[in-house]
């Protein structure tokens, strides 16, 4: 085979399942990407809300039962 300009400029015509092949592969390399980066965000966000809990002074628990509120009735 020589190589001529046909051969090297000139890309070969991908059959449907190739096509379909590479969006495919696009595709799923875009979702695994982004289900990353949710996955990274949740965990810091957990972590940071961990931490300030963890260092936010305990509070006692309020009961509602107590507290009367005036209705029109």
């Amino acid at each position: 085979m020589t190589v001529t300009k046909e051969n090297i400029f000139k890309p070969g015509k991908l059959s449907q399942q190739n096509k379909a092949a590479v969006t495919d592969a696009t595709a799923k390399g875009i979702v695994a990407a982004e289900t990353t980066a949710r996955d990274r965000k949740t965990e810091q966000l957990k972590r940071l809300r961990l931490e300030r809990e963890a260092s936010a002074p305990p509070s006692g628990i309020k009961s509602r039962r107590g507290k009367q509120t005036s209705r029109a009735r």
